[in-house]
């Protein structure tokens, strides 16, 4: 005892109390960080991936968003040839037949797009989910709002130079008609996301089913014909789709003369709902059993 009490007077033997106190103050209150900042970074690495996504097709983020505004004027022209060599012109809703057609062929573009985007992301296996901020929901989410910011784009300055240059426009609803193009975004991202769980398994498959999507949606999305005006034996081939029912429902917002009577507004939203809950549910079941050497395979 007084060999104990002489080392500890002379500092050879020193208290472990107040380190196993620390210790213990560490292990109880762990540093961790809080829920909104988590919230906030992932925010950012989002945006910072759909900035990536938007100059990834194109170095000069100008040069490509003036590609799709091409590609959109071109298709809208195709149409337009279809509408008047075809005598279709009378089936359109009175009024503008290129407003006709450009609330058929925005939303079209922006819901096929986003399909593709989505379906293409950077998967499990890819080089860039070795950096350890990125995840599955950075890459969809970057993928998704880079192809919704040149949609965006591309509707307003496509509506501008009509408007500038050609005729003065007038949308009924121009918010409600917004709106639309959102709800058909929200249905294709989520169409996107069980694409995207299914490419790790099957990659040829998901290619071909995203571009039967795309082929389909070219009859089935109703650009061409009003809700309204088919018959009720041809009606349900098309009431499945929700770019059918958010066309028809734009049309309605963009035409004080239309109102659609068998369509919901709401229909994109809820089918967006179910399908993003099943392709979330089986992206976690792909990234559990995700290998690097399917890629490798494939």
């Amino acid at each position: 005892m007084r060999l104990k009490a002489y080392l500890c007077a002379s500092g050879h033997i020193v208290s472990t109390k107040g380190s196993q106190d620390e210790s213990r103050d560490m292990l109880s209150s762990p540093d961790r960080t809080p829920g909104w900042l988590v919230v906030i970074q992932t925010l950012e690495l989002i945006f910072h991936q759909a900035v990536r996504n938007v100059r990834k097709n194109h170095g000069n983020a100008i040069i490509g968003l003036l590609l799709n505004i091409l590609q959109t004027v071109m298709l809208i022209a195709v149409f337009m040839m279809i509408f008047i060599f075809a005598g279709m012109r009378s089936a359109a809703i009175r009024g503008d037949t290129l407003i006709y057609l450009m609330s058929g062929v925005f939303l079209f573009m922006a819901h096929v797009k986003v399909i593709s985007q989505v379906a293409g992301a950077e998967g499990p296996t890819s080089a860039m989910m070795k950096h350890r901020p990125m995840n599955a929901i950075v890459a969809i989410g970057g993928a998704a709002l880079g192809e919704l910011y040149i949609q965006v784009l591309t509707v307003m300055v496509v509506l501008f130079l009509y408007h500038a240059i050609w005729t003065p426009i007038e949308i009924y609803q121009p918010v409600a008609a917004f709106g639309m193009l959102l709800a058909v975004w929200f249905a294709g991202l989520s169409i996107g996301v069980v694409l995207y769980a299914l490419k790790p398994w099957v990659p040829g498959i998901s290619r071909l089913l995203t571009m039967l999507i795309t082929r389909i949606n070219m009859v089935a999305s109703g650009k061409f014909f009003l809700a309204n005006s088919l018959p009720e034996a041809y009606l349900h081939y098309f009431m499945w789709n929700p770019l059918f029912q958010s066309i028809d429902q734009a049309r309605g917002y963009a035409f004080i003369n239309y109102n659609p009577l068998h369509t919901s507004p709401m229909y994109a939203i809820y089918f967006g709902m179910v399908v993003l809950f099943l392709g979330m549910l089986g992206e976690f079941f792909t990234r559990k059993r995700a290998s690097l050497s399917w890629s490798a395979r494939h």
